[in-house]
């Protein structure tokens, strides 16, 4: 369940970094509207990781529906000369 507290709130930050600490993020609000997030620098990594993976994988299927797809032979052949010492 998201933790929304008014960004008055940071007055007692204790408080308010307390709840970032269990894992979930804080959702701040400024006259009544979402407007910020806190959250654990580690989560927010993990979130951007995650967005960057399923950029490059949206960027890898647009790629293979416009210049076709290699098959998993050509695919193994190169990685193979690739790591090849």
């Amino acid at each position: 369940m998201p933790i929304i507290k008014p960004i008055s709130d940071l007055r007692n930050y204790p408080d308010v970094l307390r709840n970032v600490e269990v894992g979930s993020p804080v959702y701040l609000t400024k006259n009544g509207t979402g407007r910020y997030v806190l959250m654990d620098i580690g989560d927010f990594g993990r979130m951007e990781g995650a967005m960057r993976l399923s950029y490059e994988l949206q960027r890898g299927k647009r790629s293979g529906a416009t210049q076709g797809w290699i098959s998993a032979t050509d695919m193994e052949r190169h990685f193979k000369d690739r790591c090849r010492v």
